[in-house]
C-alpha cells in the first residue's frame, strides 16, 4: 500500500507498506552447556568432529561456553541439529536444541 503525506513546504513524502518476513529459514539453535567435567580439548574436538567447525571456531565456542555457561554453536533445521545434539550428548557433553529467539 502506498500513501502520500504532505509536508509544510508543499512537497509530499511517499510511504510504502512492506511485509516483514517473520519466520526464519533456520529457526533452531544447537546449544552446548558448560560443565565442570569435560576438558576444553574434549569440547573443541567434539565441535570439530560433530559440527564441522574449524579449530579456531571450535576454540572460540569453547571459551564462550566456559565464560557464559552456554552457547549456540550452530543454527539450522531441527532434524539436522537433533542428530548433532545426540552425538554431542553421547560424548558426555550437555547440549540441547532450542527454538531461536528473535
Amino acid at each position: 500500500m502506498q500513501s502520500n503525506i504532505p509536508k509544510e513546504d508543499g512537497r509530499t513524502v511517499e510511504l510504502f507498506e512492506t511485509e516483514v518476513l517473520t519466520s526464519a529459514e533456520n529457526p533452531f539453535q544447537l546449544i552446548v552447556w558448560n560443565d565442570e567435567v569435560n576438558t576444553f580439548q574434549h569440547v573443541i574436538d567434539t565441535l570439530i568432529e560433530v559440527c564441522g567447525h574449524n579449530a579456531e571456531q571450535a576454540e572460540q565456542c569453547a571459551m564462550i561456553i566456559h565464560t557464559q555457561g552456554k552457547y549456540a554453536v550452530k543454527s539450522g533445521h531441527y532434524d539436522e541439529l537433533k542428530l548433532m545434539c545426540d552425538a554431542i550428548t553421547d560424548r558426555g557433553i550437555g547440549a540441547t536444541v532450542e527454538l531461536a529467539v528473535a
